[in-house]
């Protein structure tokens, strides 16, 4: 029997449109309008990463790093959340804070800490894509997440519309890649996943289009670095010193 050869699990179409490149402004600038450059063989490509940042980690760098190789991707910028819908206001560190410690640990002039939504006046990732999108209508954005985000995404406003606006790519996270893979969101756009060859094509393909990428896992979590953060209650290592004794 003659084996027949395997399909690739999506085949997307390409976006079309022509140069000139609106270019983001340079590091460290505030959003205003973009400039032009003409003669540019391509189009921008940036990658977006949101989130709290409470703290930033060494998860967050690599898998920024990651996308700009994988994806051959010009920028990243991490969209730092002065406070995320999802999550509780207890517990979140001052945003001054975690945008400066953001910056600190990014250590890497292709990504950008930005205070977006402050700038856009926007509070949920749907709505800072279709202001970007206003704004800079000729960069190309790829949204960047986790397998754990991918499992949750479905509690987003609007969710489906973020899928039907940017190209999505997915990093394996611990524990997560199989619940996120078993998520709704993946079995609903199953035929529109991408195979992970794809992925340095992604910022130039229609959407929606996703990619799951596995890369070399990074077990840095913030809730595991607050937690180490947090001080002990009074009388408690008095009581631990003395079963020592």
């Amino acid at each position: 029997m003659v084996r027949r050869p395997e399909r690739p699990l999506f085949r997307p179409r390409l976006l079309s449109d022509p140069a000139p490149t609106f270019l983001a402004d340079p590091p460290g600038a505030s959003l205003t309008a973009p400039r032009v450059s003409l003669g540019v063989p391509r189009r921008r490509r940036v990658g977006l990463l949101g989130g709290s940042f409470n703290p930033a980690h060494a998860g967050h760098r690599h898998i920024s790093l990651e996308a700009l190789k994988r994806l051959d991707l010009d920028e990243v910028w991490w969209l730092v959340a002065p406070q995320n819908p999802l999550k509780p206001a207890r517990g979140m560190a001052p945003f001054k804070t975690r945008l400066d410690a953001a910056a600190k640990l990014a250590d890497d002039r292709r990504i950008r800490v930005l205070d977006l939504e402050g700038q856009l006046g926007t509070h949920y990732t749907v709505d800072t894509l279709a202001a970007l999108q206003r704004r800079f209508p000729r960069t190309r954005f790829v949204w960047l997440m986790g397998a754990d985000n991918l499992a949750q995404i479905r509690h987003w406003r609007r969710w489906t519309e973020i899928f039907n606006r940017v190209p999505i790519a997915v990093f394996a996270r611990p524990t997560y890649c199989f619940t996120g893979l078993a998520e709704l969101a993946a079995k609903r756009y199953a035929h529109q996943r991408a195979a992970p060859e794809a992925a340095r094509r992604l910022a130039e393909l229609a959407p929606p289009v996703w990619a799951f990428l596995p890369i070399r896992l990074d077990t840095s979590s913030a809730t595991d670095i607050r937690s180490h953060r947090a001080p002990r209650r009074k009388g408690k290592g008095r009581r631990t010193a003395a079963k020592r004794r």
